[in-house]
């Protein structure tokens, strides 16, 4: 009952985000001439965008495939694939991705896959797919001076937000993994704390699944010891996955016929909406990462910023969306059909 009441909330929640999002981009545009440039549009050219998507999904399903060989784990990666969608269909539409990992480990225990070995290998993901932004992030301030003067200046401070959380986050689940024993006596300390404020009332089952969770971070950091080399090929496949979808905007920019625009200016301003929005609490940063292009892609798209906009969003997020879903849809068939 609980899990269908959050569901509904979740429905909801992102219907009103959408609603919000299509008002506040599309209000007092002219859509009839947004709509005649979009038909301007080389379908053909798009083809490679849609490839880029499927690459992205398809990269971390290899990266799942990959991880569980090294624990002796043997699965088809058509299998991986389907955990893969399953993950980026629920966290595309879940506020801050919460939807997906949960997901994954429900259809993960349909193939006897341990839960603390699932959660290790989705904490590892988490943690290389935040790292990513971390560093394009850090990169950015640091090498980017002109980059950043020529092109973020209206959402330096969006920016810098959404550094400051992704290094918060990868640093605080490093401590957790890393020193666990620490990281322990801080949550146990901060628990207690809410506790004599009010905010909590006292459960003796929240400590239960405290003791639990850290026990996963400690598995996680024994793996991680074992498996250095694992663990470096899983960052490289993470970028050249992050970096695949980042071209997705680049592929737009082509099939619209414009030119004169630097290829690693228009995946790096891509890669700088994505670090921007990752943490914050939105369905796949719906609202926000449109409000960012539309601030950032004015000198790239001139006269065609909306319908570059629309285009490029509709490619990198809602197809993701689209096929996630569809692959979601074939991995409850599959798994109903083999239970009957």
């Amino acid at each position: 009952m609980h899990s269908k009441k959050k569901i509904i909330g979740n429905g909801i929640f992102l219907m009103a985000v959408f609603a919000l999002t299509m008002h506040g981009v599309f209000h007092g545009e002219d859509l009839g001439a947004m709509m005649d440039a979009i038909r301007e549009v080389n379908a053909g050219m798009l083809i490679p965008g849609v490839a880029l998507v499927l690459f992205f999904i398809w990269g971390e399903s290899i990266i799942l495939w990959y991880m569980m060989t090294s624990f002796g784990i043997r699965l088809k990666k058509r299998i991986c694939f389907l955990f893969s969608s399953v993950g980026f269909f629920f966290s595309c539409i879940t506020p801050s991705a919460s939807g997906g990992q949960p997901m994954q480990i429900y259809y993960m225990k349909k193939e006897k896959i341990p839960i603390p070995v699932a959660t290790v290998i989705l904490m590892i993901v988490t943690i290389t797919y935040k790292l990513v932004l971390v560093v394009i992030g850090a990169g950015v301030l640091l090498f980017g001076g002109g980059f950043k003067d020529r092109y973020l200046g209206e959402i330096l401070p969006v920016f810098y937000l959404g550094v400051l959380l992704n290094v918060f986050c990868v640093t605080f689940m490093t401590v957790l993994v890393f020193h666990p024993v620490l990281a322990e006596r801080i949550l146990t300390w901060g628990m207690r704390c809410l506790e004599k404020m009010r905010f909590l009332r006292h459960k003796e089952e929240r400590g239960r699944k405290l003791q639990k969770a850290m026990e996963v971070y400690r598995e996680t950091a024994a793996y991680l010891e074992k498996h250095r080399k694992v663990l470096l090929w899983v960052i490289l496949i993470t970028f050249v996955q992050r970096f695949a979808l980042f071209g997705v905007t680049w592929i737009v920019y082509l099939a619209f016929g414009l030119s004169g625009a630097n290829a690693w200016d228009v995946v790096m301003l891509q890669a700088v909406i994505s670090v921007s929005v990752d943490m914050l609490p939105l369905p796949g940063g719906m609202g926000i990462s449109e409000a960012l292009f539309l601030r950032i892609f004015p000198g790239i798209f001139q006269g065609m910023l909306l319908p570059g906009m629309v285009v490029s969003r509709g490619l990198g997020y809602y197809s993701q969306l689209l096929i996630s879903a569809v692959f979601t849809i074939v991995a409850q068939f599959y798994y109903s059909l083999r239970r009957k």
